[in-house]
């Protein structure tokens, strides 16, 4: 937070008027200017009832760029009053500066109001994420002797949709999907009362006026939106689930699909729907003492189950649960999470009568690669062939959000998907004691491809929005264009640079040179995931780092694919000091979904034969591989690639461990599970690096091979080749760390989301005296990419990146 002197808005220049007032011979006057996320989380009535608790007097009022108070107390009362603005503030606030100015006159009002907010030019408040039921909410949820016992809309200031049912700034509750809800008396009293923790809560409602929970099943009619007993309905989604069928409920941020976790059937069934074969699917049960029964949860991962994002979180599971092998096939981690609404609290209490504490599958609602779907015009056409009924309402989702996963590697968390609870919260891009970037330019970042999230930069913050997905079809476009026009009139931000990757049939990158030509600058993915860990941790944008970015696919300046990287970057541009050495992906494409090829391809430049006894060899058809030999023989669809990804695929089919995959980093997953079986690494050769930075895996698969053949344990190879990498990391950033200010190693791209690889880097870099920085905030796959542009499209004197060089 800053701290800063200087002019305050006009208007409301309410101390110092002519009549009702007391006048204060010692009083203090002062106009305070607070900007963060400072709407939507109760802060109004705060600052009232502080004022009240201090004796002060005054008013508070909102804009869409501030919260002003105009106080006046003792001089001493005002100093404290200002300290615990700050200190004080409302759970889901975050403050990020505090104007004080102080005033001529010294009378104010008698008492302190709340006035009706005001439209302001220049930047707008920053958007609160949803929050979590708070503790308060759920008593009273549970007490028959409340009046909102069972709503399973309930909320207060604390609580509840804010990011997904916002339209527009300032927030008030004309400017949100709640708008058409007229609040009843009772729901009306309590939100004028400056003493009641609903005092101006804009989602707030009742049974009387909503919102309301309905029923659809594909035969039966749609029930309406009545005044009856929710719990009936609650009900009708329990008997589904308990005969196994599938529910599709409506969350904060869209549909999700919900079936029992013990039930081989159901999951199969829903799997089969949703056309998601293999992938893990997460779940969730009703509190943190059911977690613990479920998987081993330390510290760390309590407080993120429990926190207010409420993200999915993955724990290592405990042997002999109940649950069904199909939820996640052959993985020793399960996404676990808690009800994080209220209607999910009363599905549970529900649900827990009649099966005690058997998990629920929660997975959002569509089809595998497509957006999660949020529109009740979806529910006919989308939802409804996923799920044997749906539990849904009639309040507006105006802004899709699916839920954020996070993983705990050595007691930290590294996010892996960014959404509910976390987007849209800003990062300062300008940190103290570091250069300003001349003029602050408003930007907008794109991201890649996969994984897809989207930022702009306003005042010299980046709004990272939720995530989007792949954009690799029109409807994730479309969710893509939204989301832009979204933050950018949330933000005012007209872009003076719009960001996007060097790939130039990204669809990202055709959109912003078809909208922006003129404004449009290209950045290498690579440097944009190195930057994305420059700027989490607020360093210096024009002090170079040694960056390490490992992932499955990035486009090079050399038009290759690259995704082996060692980059000594800035914002200003990187140079490549080392890089895997190339090898060929036969097919392209289909060597992704198929590992075996990329077996194949190593063993063919290792000049090791395809013999029987090597796994993949077996794994392939004779056809398969007389087209493959004739495939690499010709260089025909057979693209180079420096992809230490791509690597991890090919090791992962040469132990035998996984040939052909169903979702990304299936086989680098399951060559992870494999290592951490191992009692310890077997030694394998290492990398070899060489003069020009090349860097040469021919001795590794070599050495793999041999040990193969002399039966050493698949785990225990894992393991080592596990260990070589670590290895290659350290003796790489080592022998680069002196040719940067400070000796910061940054380490980014979706192969640190393996913990072991982030782990043992991290272990292996400190241990040498490096400075060590990964991912904490954004993750370390291409859902950070968009930070990372948005950082190098504000501090880069030289915008395009791609003009460094391969």
């Amino acid at each position: 937070m800053t701290l800063v002197d200087g002019a305050g808005p006009a208007g409301h220049a309410v101390i110092g008027a002519d009549t009702g007032v007391v006048e204060h011979d010692d009083a203090a006057c002062e106009r305070i200017t607070l900007t963060g996320v400072v709407q939507g989380v109760g802060f109004r009535p705060f600052v009232a009832r502080l004022a009240a608790a201090l004796d002060v007097n005054g008013t508070v009022w909102n804009s869409s760029t501030a919260v002003f108070v105009e106080a006046a107390a003792q001089r001493a009362t005002l100093d404290e009053f200002a300290e615990r603005l700050v200190s004080d503030a409302p759970p889901l606030a975050r403050i990020t500066s505090v104007r004080r100015e102080p005033m001529a006159a010294a009378s104010a009002p008698v008492g302190f109001t709340i006035v009706a907010s005001d439209t302001d030019a220049g930047p707008k408040s920053l958007v609160p994420p949803d929050a979590a039921v708070c503790n308060d909410c759920v008593a009273e949820l549970r007490d028959p002797h409340d009046r909102r016992f069972g709503h399973p809309f309930i909320t207060c200031t604390n609580c509840g949709p804010r990011f997904t049912i916002i339209r527009d700034l300032p927030y008030d509750r004309p400017s949100t999907t709640m708008a058409s809800f007229e609040m009843c008396s009772a729901c009306r009293a309590e939100y004028d009362d400056p003493s009641n923790r609903r005092h101006h809560a804009q989602p707030i409602g009742c049974h009387d006026c909503g919102p309301r929970l309905q029923w659809r099943t594909p035969d039966d009619a749609d029930l309406g939106a009545t005044v009856d007993d929710p719990g009936s309905r609650v009900g009708r989604a329990v008997d589904v689930l308990e005969r196994g069928g599938t529910v599709a409920v409506k969350g904060l941020g869209g549909f999700q699909l919900v079936c029992r976790a013990d039930d081989d059937t159901a999951v199969r069934t829903l799997r089969r729907r949703k056309a998601r074969p293999d992938k893990p699917l997460a779940v969730m049960v009703p509190d943190l003492d059911a977690a613990r029964r479920l998987a081993r949860v330390g510290a760390v991962e309590a407080r993120e189950l429990a926190s207010t994002a409420a993200p999915i979180v993955l724990l290592e599971a405990l042997k002999d649960v109940s649950l069904s092998p199909l939820v996640a096939p052959d993985d020793p981690l399960v996404g676990v999470m808690l009800p994080s609404t209220p209607l999910q609290h009363l599905l549970f209490d529900a649900w827990r009568v009649v099966a005690g504490d058997v998990a629920l599958v929660v997975t959002s609602a569509n089809a595998s690669g497509a957006p999660i779907c949020h529109r009740d015009d979806e529910l006919d056409d989308v939802v409804l062939p996923l799920a044997d009924a749906v539990l849904t309402h009639d309040r507006p989702i105006h802004t899709p959000c699916d839920d954020s996963v996070v993983r705990i590697v050595d007691g930290t968390v590294v996010p892996i998907r960014r959404a509910r609870g976390y987007a849209p919260m800003p990062f300062e891009l300008v940190p103290d004691g570091t250069s300003a970037p001349g003029p602050r330019r408003a930007v907008l970042a794109v991201g890649g491809e996969l994984k897809n999230t989207v930022a702009v930069v306003a005042d010299g913050r980046a709004h990272v929005g939720q995530h989007v997905g792949d954009l690799e079809n029109l409807a994730t476009l479309a969710a893509f264009e939204q989301q832009v026009a979204d933050l950018c009139r949330f933000h005012d931000v007209t872009p003076d640079v719009v960001v996007a990757d060097l790939h130039p049939d990204y669809l990202g990158t055709r959109w912003a040179r078809r909208l922006h030509p003129d404004r449009t600058r290209l950045v290498q993915h690579h440097h944009a995931h190195v930057a994305a860990v420059m700027a989490e941790h607020g360093l210096d944008p024009h002090r170079r780092v040694v960056g390490v970015a490992f992932d499955g696919t990035g486009y090079g300046t050399d038009g290759t694919i690259w995704g082996g990287e060692f980059l000594l970057a800035s914002a200003d541009g990187f140079e490549r000091v080392g890089s895997l050495a190339t090898f060929l992906l036969p097919g392209a494409d289909a060597a992704v979904r198929e590992p075996w090829r990329v077996a194949l391809s190593l063993l063919r430049r290792a000049e090791i034969e395809w013999a029987d006894d090597l796994a993949p060899v077996r794994h392939a058809s004779d056809t398969e591989r007389t087209l493959l030999a004739q495939q690499l023989e010709r260089r025909l669809v057979c693209p180079p690639t420096s992809s230490m990804g791509r690597l991890f695929d090919g090791v992962a089919s040469l132990l035998g461990v996984r040939h052909r995959v169903t979702f990304e980093a299936h086989a680098a997953i399951e060559l992870e599970i494999a290592a951490r079986r191992a009692a310890a690494p077997f030694p394998i050769a290492p990398f070899v690096l060489g003069s020009d930075g090349t860097i040469e895996h021919v001795d590794v698969v070599r050495s793999l091979v041999d040990a193969m053949r002399r039966g050493a344990d698949v785990d225990e190879l894992a393991a080592g080749f596990h260990h070589e990498v670590v290895e290659l990391v350290a003796a790489v950033a080592e022998r680069h760390a002196s040719s940067t200010a400070d000796g910061v190693i940054a380490l980014s791209g979706g192969v640190f989301q393996n913990s072991l690889v982030t782990s043992g880097c991290r272990r292996r870099l400190t241990e040498s005296g490096a400075d060590v920085r990964s991912h904490r905030l954004v993750p370390p796959n291409d859902g950070g990419l968009s930070l990372g542009q948005a950082w190098i499209g504000l501090h880069g004197r030289s915008h395009e990146s791609a003009r460094k060089q391969g």
